[in-house]
């Protein structure tokens, strides 16, 4: 009987770490080119958006109102983008340019190669609970350019390290 309540506490550790503390990014697609490739493995940490709020620049796994995984339809979509708009925060592009609050943006994680995205779109300020997400492949990637703002509870955690391939490891910028 000892052994059956040891793997009870030890499953209900594993599902709390897993969900509350880290987990694991499987990247799929090119929308975070340059930063993250398609196929790398990066540690998710939970923890820090239970206790703060998002801080432009984070790389975030988020999830989509209403997207859900095509092979397990109950469970959220997630995905891999940079929070560039906080609560409060006025975006606008002119030709091509991000700008902040009236400002120009700027983003040295880009590559130009990712980013000709050239279009002009009207000020969008976000309201007080709202996020504005982005791809660092500016030019394919579904983020709240087309989904609209995300609410905090929609920010899961903040990538922190690249774990694979093993030669380009380290700290996420």
């Amino acid at each position: 009987m000892s052994w059956l309540l040891e793997l009870l506490i030890g499953a209900a550790l594993a599902v709390t770490l897993r969900l509350f503390v880290v987990s694991l990014a499987f990247i799929r697609g090119s929308s975070m080119l340059s930063t993250l490739r398609n196929k790398d493995i990066a540690l998710v940490w939970r923890l820090p958006y239970l206790l703060r709020a998002p801080k432009r620049g984070d790389v975030v796994i988020c999830h989509y109102p209403g997207r859900k995984m095509k092979r397990l339809p109950f469970l959220p979509q997630a995905f891999v983008k940079r929070v560039i708009g906080l609560p409060g925060d006025t975006l606008e592009w002119q030709e091509g340019v991000l700008l902040l609050n009236s400002e120009p943006l700027d983003e040295p994680y880009l590559d130009p190669a990712h980013c000709r995205y050239a279009r002009t779109r009207p000020p969008r300020t976000l309201g007080e609970d709202e996020y504005f997400v982005l791809g660092d492949n500016r030019d394919r990637s579904n983020d709240s350019r087309s989904v609209g703002p995300l609410h905090r509870r929609a920010i899961r955690g903040r990538v922190v390290c690249l774990l694979f391939p093993l030669k380009r490891a380290g700290r996420v910028r």
